[in-house]
């Protein structure tokens, strides 16, 4: 019997990921069968199973090796179920060389150091200004008031999106990427593309013509008025490129910080190196990160026969990179589970090198480290006030409740 017969586990399995990702049994997999099969996934009867890749260093071989594991043909654990392949391709996330390389190229252009440095004041402002609007209050939840507010104004503001829309914007992206959690979407999986779909269409639709008859620098206005190989985009192309900006900008940046709020909170001693040296709040942003990627996954799809991990992959077959396991790798990582503001790690919530790595990761750097200092500062004695939960998703890793009270008592 192979070690993939012997651990019998389906990690996909809803109810593994009710309190966040499932860590002991990723545990498991990394120590017993680190690339494992998974037969089949229960939501989705259509869907063909997966194999699962636990090891940072396996993880980064299938990150290196583009023409062996395709973007091309899905990036999630299930294909078409959610949102069809034909919209995802439109994404760079979900292109190979060389079109990936040249849109990605177009949308370098508003993540470029200097221009993401020119946003650090305007980053703050918006922070103090969200934080201000507790100055009356005992109490709050981190998400609701302060990460949803922060973010959405971030990426609102790169994406030319009025203070205004905010509100209606979060709603779209939070039902979309955790379409599975009953609480961010109690409809069936399905209903996203009858309803979530069509809206952001009609939205993005409104915005692009009207950046067609009046440019301005925003993120939108480069993409409508972007060419490839001498060609515009087409209008779907438009926007699944805002889409996938928007959906980073508003789940990636949130979910980190609120996972390491939770984390400090339920760990004073490392707050307190925080607040008596706050020179560690870098460090601490990459912990963070390590500890908590905002998505738990994304998968490639193999295009030849291949040994990976020891394990014989067909053409054809998913491979998904588990991020939550291979960020808490024992070959890597000392007590990879203790959280250590000044472990200063390198890690793979932005992904393990290769092409798709993480055009914004410099923003959501510059915005966890903005978030940290100013909440620490503002509120250093706050405490939880209540259960924290967790959406439930094999997909976006972020918590949905996080009350704190925000005094001593």
């Amino acid at each position: 019997m192979s070690e993939t017969e012997a651990l019998d586990l389906n990690i996909h399995d809803r109810l593994l990921w009710s309190d966040g990702p499932p860590h002991e049994e990723f545990r498991e997999m990394r120590a017993r069968c680190p690339v494992h099969r998974t037969d089949s996934i229960p939501e989705f009867g259509d869907e063909d199973g997966f194999w699962s890749v636990t090891r940072a260093a396996d993880i980064r071989e299938v990150s290196l090796d583009w023409r062996t594991y395709s973007s091309a043909s899905g990036i999630t654990t299930v294909s078409d179920s959610v949102i069809p392949v034909d919209l995802i391709s439109a994404m760079f996330i979900g292109m190979d060389p060389p079109r990936h390389d040249r849109l990605k190229a177009l949308f370098q252009r508003g993540f470029t150091p200097k221009r993401i440095g020119e946003h650090e004041d305007e980053i703050r402002s918006i922070t103090r200004e969200v934080l201000d609007r507790l100055a009356a209050r005992d109490r709050c939840d981190l998400i609701a008031d302060v990460a949803q507010p922060v973010v959405s104004r971030v990426i609102g503001s790169f994406m030319g999106i009025p203070p205004e829309d905010d509100e209606s914007w979060a709603n779209l992206m939070n039902s979309l990427v955790g379409f599975g959690d009953p609480d961010l979407n109690p409809k069936a999986p399905e209903t996203v593309m009858q309803e979530e779909i069509p809206q952001i269409f009609e939205r993005c639709s409104a915005l692009i013509e009207a950046r067609r008859e009046h440019p301005t620098d925003d993120l939108t206005s480069v993409l409508v008025h972007a060419e490839v190989d001498g060609e515009r985009l087409e209008e779907h192309e438009i926007v699944m490129g805002f889409f996938l900006l928007m959906a980073a900008g508003n789940d990636s940046t949130k979910a980190t910080y609120t996972s390491a709020m939770l984390a400090l909170l339920e760990h004073p001693e490392e707050r307190q190196k925080l607040l008596e040296h706050p020179e560690l709040i870098p460090s601490a942003v990459e912990e963070a990160l390590r500890m908590f990627p905002a998505f738990s996954h994304f998968r490639r799809t193999a295009t030849r026969d291949v040994v990976l991990g020891g394990q014989e992959i067909k053409e054809g077959d998913k491979v998904v990179l588990w991020y939550p396991s291979s960020n808490r790798d024992e070959t890597v990582y000392e007590d990879p589970d203790r959280f250590d503001v000044a472990r200063d790690p390198e890690h793979q919530a932005f992904g393990a090198g290769g092409r798709h790595f993480c055009l914004g990761a410099a923003l959501a750097r510059l915005e966890l480290r903005i978030l940290l200092e100013e909440t620490l500062e503002r509120f250093p004695d706050m405490a939880l006030d209540g259960e924290p939960s967790h959406v439930v998703s094999q997909f976006a890793n972020q918590l949905k409740k996080l009350p704190v009270r925000l005094r001593s008592a």
